[in-house]
């Protein structure tokens, strides 16, 4: 079951998650994953074929991980697999 931990925590735990085979980054649904680590952040990117990213810091126990979480409010048609779903990187350990 594909796991997210950051700083010993487990931030989010699934068994539907979605890999994305071209960049290999495996998405979570939104319902999976601990809300309370989670702040919104003001960052934003824009990928040509899945459209603009939102972003999330990760925060536990008083430690910022910022905008270490993305998902995609609203995803391009090529990746609407991905809608609803949260992915991880900046040292957020992601195990299969």
């Amino acid at each position: 079951m594909p796991t997210a931990t950051w700083k010993n925590t487990v931030i989010a735990k699934a068994t539907d998650a979605e890999v994305v085979i071209v960049e290999g980054n495996t998405y979570f649904p939104l319902s999976s994953v601990r809300q309370e680590y989670l702040r919104d952040s003001d960052k934003h990117t824009v990928c040509s074929w899945k459209g603009t990213a939102s972003y999330y810091d990760i925060v536990v126990n008083g430690e910022v991980n910022a905008d270490a979480a993305w998902y995609y409010p609203a995803p391009k048609d090529a990746a609407r697999q991905i809608s609803g779903y949260v992915a991880f990187w900046r040292g957020v350990n992601v195990s299969p």
